[in-house]
């Protein structure tokens, strides 16, 4: 890879892009406003600046890391001479085929595609390019710099090439791949959502505080998070996005969202961005 498009600066955006930079690879950061480019920088630096501090690596890889990063704010412009292309907008399939129609027509026909998509079918957008045999599912896990695992989705199309580029590539950049094929949710959200989902409905139903049900999962399942808590961590917002793609996918009730869920995203208590969800981080 000689140079990288990430397309959208939020939490995964810029953590994506701040892995690559870190290897030593160019990323083009695309977004829509130079207010919007400017936050996703300062949350790089922030965490580069907190490596540092940790020492785990020195200020001359900081700079670097920097360095490695340009910023456009049109689309077109920002992947004409790529091999690369990442999507991180936000979990929305039109937005997500307006995008990828774009930028199909404006990258490299060498480019790879490649969504970071946590629930959306890879074959579907893949059906908006005409090169389906390189569009791939590329999953991150937020955040970035930290987690190792990256979910590698194969498409209908997606050839072996295509695959082993993804593949390597996430090797450089010291993750490690797990290849997946494309069904709703894939494997990470598949089985996660429908635990948070559950967590919920004992809220709901009374069963429990959203403390308790967190301090049982945690002291008795030893998870490190309780699903509450993880689920503001990941947005409530996103919660239900994907919760309603598996629900659609599989017709299957068992995904069907709480209604508490839903009312949260209603009243704008999405979790950590916007200081309360289940928990208030005021």
């Amino acid at each position: 890879m000689k140079k990288v498009a990430v397309i959208g600066g939020g939490t995964m955006g810029n953590g994506i892009a701040h892995v690559f930079a870190m290897n030593d690879i160019p990323v083009t950061l695309i977004e829509t406003k130079q207010e919007f480019a400017d936050r996703a920088l300062n949350s790089i630096e922030k965490n580069l600046d907190r490596m540092v501090k940790k020492e785990k690596i020195d200020e001359g890889r900081k700079v670097a890391t920097l360095n490695n990063i340009s910023v456009e704010l049109e689309l077109v412009k920002g992947v004409k001479d790529v091999d690369l292309v990442i999507e991180a907008v936000p979990e929305n399939y039109d937005l997500k085929k307006k995008v990828f129609e774009t930028v199909d027509k404006a990258a490299p026909d060498h480019a790879i595609l490649a969504s970071n998509t946590s629930s959306i079918s890879i074959t579907k957008l893949a059906a908006v390019t005409s090169r389906p045999e390189k569009f791939i599912g590329m999953h991150f896990f937020n955040p970035v710099p930290v987690m190792k695992l990256v979910e590698i989705v194969r498409g209908l199309e997606t050839d072996d090439d295509t695959y082993d580029v993804i593949e390597k590539t996430s090797k450089l950049l010291a993750k490690v791949p797990v290849p997946v094929n494309d069904f709703p949710g894939f494997v990470s959200n598949r089985v996660l959502m429908p635990m948070i989902n559950e967590a919920i409905f004992c809220v709901q139903e009374g069963v429990a505080t959203a403390e308790h049900v967190d301090e049982v999962m945690k002291l008795g399942m030893a998870h490190p998070m309780g699903p509450l808590r993880l689920a503001d961590f990941i947005g409530l917002d996103v919660c239900l996005d994907i919760l309603n793609v598996l629900y659609d996918g599989f017709k299957d009730p068992k995904y069907r969202p709480a209604a508490l869920l839903v009312k949260m995203v209603d009243a704008g208590k999405l979790g950590d961005k916007t200081g309360q969800g289940f928990f208030n981080y005021n």
